[in-house]
């Protein structure tokens, strides 16, 4: 079975996915750091017992010989959520039925965190990105454990996909949350919402 782990808003720079986010939301975001196998790095986000990540490419790193997760290579424009992630407990065989493409486990760690990650052989995730990547976390550290509680929720997570029925059918028996509602659209978008000390907000 699949469990909600977090959402990925996407960005050029980590400085301009995190002051869109911050403006967004009106919340400081806090931790994060760098990911030097997908040279990436990212900050966070806690929203209970899910988080927000913004993440871009790591100038600082040098460029990794396969394509960063995310699809962040090819990334362009302004910062926008792109992807969504799934926690497991045995990725192998989630990953085994799932879409193709979904990605082969890849083992990374960073401080007290490590976790194995389904990454893509060309970086896009299946479904034009709308298809969640797969985690595993190794036990007992999970980024939520160590966010602030800034008082922020996600209330609903609005996945658009041109084939939203056959999306569906994909996750219909594997992930059952009601924050996630799947609709038909001409192309595929995200959108989250919040309930936050500031009242409802959103990000797309």
């Amino acid at each position: 079975m699949l469990r909600f782990d977090h959402i990925a808003m996407s960005a050029l720079t980590l400085a301009e996915g995190t002051e869109a986010v911050e403006a967004a939301l009106g919340l400081a975001l806090a931790g994060g750091g760098q990911h030097r196998h997908m040279a990436s790095h990212n900050r966070l986000l806690g929203l209970g017992d899910l988080y927000l990540e913004v993440i871009a490419t790591d100038p600082a790193a040098a460029k990794p010989h396969w394509p960063r997760w995310f699809d962040l290579d090819n990334f362009s424009g302004p910062p926008r959520l792109t992807n969504w992630v799934a926690q497991c407990d045995d990725i192998a065989t989630e990953a085994a039925l799932s879409p193709p493409g979904v990605g082969i486990p890849v083992a990374l760690s960073r401080g007290v965190y490590s976790w194995q990650m389904a990454v893509p052989p060309d970086g896009k995730l299946p479904f034009d990105g709308a298809f969640p990547a797969l985690i595993q976390w190794q036990p007992p550290h999970h980024p939520t454990q160590a966010l602030p509680d800034t008082g922020a929720r996600l209330t609903r997570l609005e996945i658009a996909h041109p084939d939203a029925q056959s999306l569906t059918q994909a996750l219909a028996t594997r992930l059952t949350d009601p924050r996630i509602q799947i609709t038909q659209g001409p192309v595929t978008a995200l959108r989250a919402t919040f309930s936050t000390p500031h009242g409802p907000r959103s990000l797309s």
